[in-house]
């Protein structure tokens, strides 16, 4: 179908193409034509001017003479001789415009020898009226009545070329109107093609953009479909991850459980064993650095597998509500000497007015803590940027705690929260499953975004208040 509809749509401006490119061949051909017969006209036109002028000026010519023999003055000479001197002038131009007319060439070239002759006939006449004192003599009259003979053949000759271009005249006039008549249908066709061309146009431009608006609607609705799913699946994975993070931290606190019985036991009768032969061994003080050195670090021994216990396993919360801008900025109280030995620039980004947090202060003072002092000790001394913002997202508090440090690797990034896991020379690596286990008992979450390099984000979401 929509092959279809596109073949007519290009069948349709071909068609259209093809009329308008006829009709202006037509229209450039039919203008030729008019200037053709337009310049025809006019040389036409020039032709009868020029024999009505030659005419003319015989007759001027002939008026000079007769007032110069009839009130003997010569200012009338002054009219013949200069109708004399312009008439071969005018007779060239004509021969150049009758060029193309055999006929009227060789009724042009007897008019030529007609006036020619009257001329000498005034001339002599003139002369010869001179020469007799300026008077009237036979042969004066004798002359003057052949003078009217040729003037009357001038004349007929003059009439005869003048309708033969008159008649030439009317032909090209009609000729002209017929082309102009052409033109204008040719332009009124013109006009009706490029008329059904824009309708035709419009018609398609309406037909197409209410398809493409049709798609544009269908795209839209598979985008938001599409959102919706990512954003679900986006969902269910950060649901399946935090289940993945409970399920880890427990099975942690399982196998420290189940380690510290183990540890615990022999450690006890190791302490036994310690105290017995101390009892024992009185008179022999050399060996009681070798108790104490025992002692001291059985009870290291078994306040590692302590700490390791609290930091894997869930405790009863003693919670409040409070605003978690009052929260942070107590800790940022108690790293504040941390940020100014190094000197790190603090930046807040809290969103004002946002609903109060349902936690156990204290521990929550020692998850974000352990969180700063990670960031202030990653940065460099002096070029620090420490970045902390709190929003409201999707309906839960969420904190943002941004470095500019030295960043983690990719592989450090999945072990992070295990414990013993450190990237410190002297750290214990129980900090951040502490943080973990604080937040993940306040039914929150806590991820990291990092790149080497460049930094870590630590993303902290809590729940709000019930009061909210």
């Amino acid at each position: 179908m929509k092959l279809h509809i596109e073949n007519r749509i290009k069948a349709g401006y071909v068609i259209v193409f093809i009329l308008m490119a006829l009709s202006y061949v037509s229209f450039f051909i039919a203008t030729e034509k008019l200037d053709e017969k337009s310049r025809a006209i006019e040389e036409t036109n020039r032709i009868i001017n020029k024999l009505e002028l030659l005419f003319s000026s015989v007759k001027d010519a002939e008026t000079g003479v007769r007032g110069y023999v009839a009130v003997k003055d010569d200012h009338f000479l002054d009219i013949y001789k200069a109708s004399l001197a312009g008439y071969e002038e005018e007779f060239r131009q004509l021969r150049d415009l009758l060029k193309d007319n055999k006929l009227q060439q060789s009724r042009a070239e007897i008019l030529h020898e007609r006036i020619g002759e009257k001329y000498r006939l005034l001339n002599g006449a003139v002369t010869l009226f001179s020469a007799n004192g300026m008077q009237m003599t036979d042969t004066l009259r004798s002359m003057a009545y052949h003078g009217k003979e040729v003037m009357d053949t001038i004349r007929s000759l003059v009439k005869v070329m003048e309708k033969v271009q008159n008649d030439q005249l009317t032909q090209r006039t009609d000729d002209m109107q017929r082309l102009q008549k052409a033109l204008n249908i040719i332009i009124l066709t013109s006009i009706i093609i490029a008329v059904v061309l824009v309708i035709y146009s419009f018609l398609i431009y309406v037909r197409e953009n209410n398809l493409k608006m049709e798609a544009d609607a269908k795209a839209d609705e598979y985008r938001r479909e599409l959102e919706k799913r990512v954003d679900e699946l986006n969902a269910a994975n950060k649901e399946l991850k935090e289940l993945k993070s409970i399920e880890k931290f427990a099975a942690s606190g399982r196998i420290a459980r189940q380690m510290a019985h183990e540890i615990r036991n022999p450690l006890t009768n190791i302490g036994l064993a310690s105290e017995q032969l101390r009892s024992e061994l009185t008179d022999k003080e050399d060996l009681t650095i070798f108790f104490d050195m025992i002692d001291r670090n059985a009870k290291r021994i078994n306040q590692l597998v302590s700490d390791l216990l609290n930091s894997t396993k869930f405790a009863q919360l003693q919670v409040e509500n409070m605003a978690i801008s009052d929260l942070i900025d107590e800790v940022l109280q108690d790293a504040n000497d941390r940020l100014e030995l190094k000197t790190i620039k603090l930046v807040k980004e809290y969103q004002p007015g946002i609903c109060r947090v349902s936690v156990d202060k204290e521990r929550m003072k020692i998850a974000l803590l352990n969180i700063i002092v990670n960031a202030i000790e990653a940065m460099e001394e002096g070029k620090g940027v420490l970045t902390i913002g709190t929003a409201e997202l999707n309906g839960k508090c969420c904190i943002t705690i941004k470095d500019n440090g030295s960043g983690i690797s990719k592989d450090s990034l999945g072990k992070l929260f295990e414990p013993y896991f450190t990237g410190k020379p002297k750290g214990t690596g129980l900090g951040l499953t502490a943080t973990q286990n604080i937040i993940l008992n306040h039914k929150g979450s806590i991820d990291v975004e990092s790149e080497e390099g460049k930094g870590s984000t630590f993303i902290i979401t809590l729940d709000f208040s019930q009061d909210c």
